[in-house]
């Protein structure tokens, strides 16, 4: 699997399919567990017909973690295959302030780490997104 990242807007946002959030909380990670693995990832989901990428990462966000108050913040556009057959997607960082009741979804639990998780669900893409938006904070924060 062949992951590229792309600057925000050069890829047509109509290709732009599911967000993903690198969520932080209290200083900690944010990860899922889904109710059918035992792996941890982080939040996110592919667009719902309507949506737009804020739209698509703010719900995921809501319905995976459970965050009641947070905001949102784009770090990059990305995509996922080999040449002929991509999907491409957003990265956002999530800095949840409040979190709530999990709502009845999917995710079974979800879990604070001080670092990446060693037992990941996808560990070809997921390093290389927590590598991409410790970059991201890093610049950031100067």
């Amino acid at each position: 699997m062949k992951l590229d990242f792309y600057q925000l807007d050069i890829v047509d946002q109509r290709q732009l399919k599911f967000a993903v959030i690198s969520a932080i909380y209290k200083g900690k990670w944010v990860y899922v567990r889904h109710k059918d693995r035992t792996t941890w990832e982080i939040a996110g989901g592919h667009r719902e017909f309507g949506e737009n990428m804020e739209g698509t990462a703010q719900r995921e966000l809501c319905e995976e973690t459970g965050c009641i108050d947070g905001e949102l913040i784009p770090i990059c556009d990305y995509s996922l295959g080999y040449t002929a057959v991509k999907k491409y997607g957003r990265l956002y960082l999530g800095v949840i302030r409040e979190l709530g009741q999990l709502p009845a979804s999917e995710i079974d639990e979800i879990k604070l780490f001080e670092d990446l998780p060693v037992n990941l669900t996808y560990p070809e893409i997921q390093p290389k997104l927590f590598e991409k938006t410790l970059a991201f904070i890093k610049r950031y924060e100067q």
